[in-house]
């Protein structure tokens, strides 16, 4: 039970943050702004899909793939900003 309603506020939390990230990418245009939003928005779906599982596991190598390519994106970004195209 008590699993259940950390991941429901760590999924509320995170879906907050993506809203807040776009909100700015929507003032900004930065394309870094747009892959928090997706990273954030990401583990919220991650973290709800996780309440449904019969024993969650955070440890599943599932899981941990979907967090690297949500981070790699937010790296992607940041490197094209800096050294690549706007």
């Amino acid at each position: 039970m008590i699993e259940a309603f950390a991941l429901g506020a760590i999924s509320s939390a995170s879906l907050i943050a993506a809203v807040f990230f776009l909100r700015f990418w929507r003032d900004a245009r930065d394309v870094v702004f747009l892959a928090f939003a997706a990273f954030f928005g990401i583990e919220a779906i991650e973290r709800t899909l996780l309440i449904f599982l019969p024993h969650p596991n955070e440890g599943s190598p599932a899981f941990y793939v979907v967090r690297l390519m949500a981070l790699l994106f937010i790296l992607t970004a940041i490197l094209r900003k800096n050294f690549g195209r706007r």
